[in-house]
């Protein structure tokens, strides 16, 4: 996937912990999430599943979705994430990267 802003979602579990970020290159963000090599909030609880992303055609659209979705209230967000992805599957591997073990990681 080349490079392109895009807001993403991430979850530690169905109905858990929510993430939002934004990037311009989402493979790679989600990389380092993953691997805990960037530490902070998603490394901490565990929050490794894509479960939405949204792409865009410039940063400043992508930062500003962002800001808007992180003033949602909670179950805006699950509406939102349900509304495409029902069943919280990771969406990564439809992106290129590997499946999540068990553990999350």
């Amino acid at each position: 996937m080349e490079k392109q802003p895009c807001v993403y979602i991430l979850s530690s579990a169905p109905y858990g912990t929510l993430y939002i970020g934004v990037t311009s290159n989402l493979i790679a963000r989600l990389y380092q999430h993953r691997t805990g090599s960037v530490p902070g909030f998603t490394s901490l609880y565990a929050v490794h599943r894509l479960v939405r992303f949204e792409m865009f055609g410039d940063m400043e659209g992508a930062i500003l979705r962002e800001k808007q979705l992180k003033r949602w209230h909670r179950q805006w967000k699950i509406n939102l994430i349900e509304s495409e992805n029902v069943h919280w599957v990771d969406l990564a591997p439809s992106i290129g990267l590997p499946p999540l073990l068990r553990d999350g990681c």
